[in-house]
């Protein structure tokens, strides 16, 4: 079955994660997509297919020669919670001539090639899209797509050297959660690879330090008409506080290795508003600043009020791989080669975000990111095409190879 195949099922699940759920998985449909994940598995041949009580799947290629290099690809079941992943429509255009798409004639959603530059990379090729209302899913159901057609490959070629394969899918990666319970030791991999996003070539072992912010705001309610000196307002106090942090750190101000804090939820009334934050930063000393602001305008916030007025929850998420990295870079090595041998030029990106591997490096398990051919990820303007994806198998397979020679 081709990659883009496996994604087209996919992505007719709706497996989009909550972050306020509290439940493992935190939606159930992610059990359902990984239930059908362990059956393909087990149908291709895979060793030791299962899946535990939080819908973490895993599963094994055995080695065809023995004391090689043992490596894992990573995935994750779940999509974004910020635009809906429910009934997908995906489209494909062959032939695509770097023209504006209609993604939906009666929304006049519109596929810019002005707006998304990128897309000249796709010239001649199939664009798969969605219809305008919903993401597409090829974060990550590509990557889960591409690893098992990967291991299609091995299963249907034993006569092909190499060590034992380990595949994992894992669920609510897109809520910072997708690490919380994966089986490290029983994984058992020298190294891993997420296979995550991004531009074919793409290769990270840098990613944002990352935070959440939950900031609470306290009023007092009274009536309008009789509200002077009484009514403290709290969703004006949420204002002032947003206010008072830099305008020009936010994503769409911001790229490369610019950090940002990103107000993405408000809700709000005099008497209480919550917003919440995620605060990025590549620069662990400039990440720890960023926190640093928060408390400090709640704190200047509740000494004007003579009275608590707010409060700041900050939570820690993940931290640069980078860091972890740094002394092994031969694994790095191993990606480029690979790229370079099925004729992609790699690219060494550092990630404006994170994913599992990010949290597994600092647990042990050295982690890095693949990508997997994709575009505009979290949005309604999703795409990627046929032809990526199979490249983007093409290096996985070629990773493999590279991988059996380190041994030799």
């Amino acid at each position: 079955m081709k990659p883009y195949e496996r994604l087209l099922h996919y992505v007719s699940i709706d497996t989009t994660s909550n972050p306020t759920s509290g439940d493992h998985p935190s939606t159930p449909n992610q059990k359902l997509l990984a239930s059908q994940l362990v059956i393909e598995m087990r149908d291709l041949g895979l060793f030791d297919v299962y899946m535990d009580e939080a819908s973490y799947v895993y599963g094994t290629i055995p080695a065809t020669c023995p004391h090689a290099i043992t490596v894992g690809f990573i995935a994750h079941l779940d999509t974004s919670c910020d635009v809906s992943g429910k009934d997908i429509h995906p489209q494909c255009h062959p032939n695509y001539q770097g023209e504006d798409i209609i993604l939906n004639h009666q929304e006049n959603i519109i596929l810019k090639q002005s707006m998304f530059p990128a897309l000249k990379n796709e010239f001649g090729r199939t664009l798969i899209t969605t219809d305008g209302t919903t993401l597409l899913g090829a974060d990550d159901k590509a990557g889960i797509a591409e690893i098992m057609s990967m291991a299609e490959y091995f299963m249907n070629n034993p006569s092909i050297p190499h060590g034992t394969i380990k595949i994992a899918f894992t669920p609510d990666e897109e809520i910072g959660e997708g690490a919380d319970l994966f089986d490290i030791k029983s994984f058992d991999c020298d190294f891993a690879f997420t296979v995550d996003g991004g531009d074919e070539g793409e290769i990270s072992y840098e990613n944002f330090n990352a935070a959440s912010a939950d900031v609470k705001f306290y009023g007092s309610n009274i009536h309008p008409g009789s509200a002077k000196g009484k009514m403290v307002n709290s969703i004006h106090l949420a204002m002032a506080f947003h206010q008072g942090l830099p305008h020009d750190e936010t994503p769409e101000m911001t790229e490369g290795y610019e950090g940002f804090q990103h107000l993405n939820t408000t809700t709000g009334t005099v008497e209480e508003t919550h917003l919440h934050y995620i605060i990025r930063n590549h620069n662990r000393i400039k990440f720890e600043s960023q926190k640093n602001r928060f408390i400090e305008l709640q704190d200047a916030m509740n000494q004007q009020y003579g009275y608590r007025v707010c409060e700041v929850t900050l939570k820690d998420t993940y931290y640069n791989m980078f860091e972890k990295m740094k002394g092994h870079l031969n694994i790095i090595d191993i990606a480029i080669r690979a790229n370079k041998k099925v004729g992609i030029t790699p690219k060494i990106i550092p990630i404006r975000g994170g994913t599992d591997g990010a949290r597994l490096t600092y647990e042990g398990l050295l982690c890095p990111n693949i990508a997997t051919g994709g575009y505009n990820f979290h949005g309604k303007y999703e795409c990627i095409s046929i032809e990526a994806m199979d490249h983007c198998t093409d290096v996985l397979i070629q990773m493999v190879h590279e991988i059996y020679k380190e041994k030799m």
